[in-house]
């Protein structure tokens, strides 16, 4: 192997580390917006209120005769 393969080999495997790199900092900044997504949704469902006005047995049973 002659030194411009060498150094062609070198840069090859440096530059694969670097895309590695940035990848995987993709990846985490990805899930960081996903979990913040996901706690948004969940505490808009936990914030809203069960209607009061409904009788207490609705809900209660599923109907699968249809």
């Amino acid at each position: 192997m002659d030194v411009m393969g060498i150094a062609k080999l070198a840069t090859s495997i440096a530059d694969t580390g670097t895309r590695q790199d940035v990848a995987i900092a993709v990846l985490k900044k990805a899930q960081d917006i996903q979990s913040t997504s996901a706690l948004q949704l969940l505490d808009a469902v936990q914030s809203t209120a069960p209607a009061q006005n409904l009788p207490a047995h609705l809900g209660k049973h599923v109907n699968t005769t249809a």
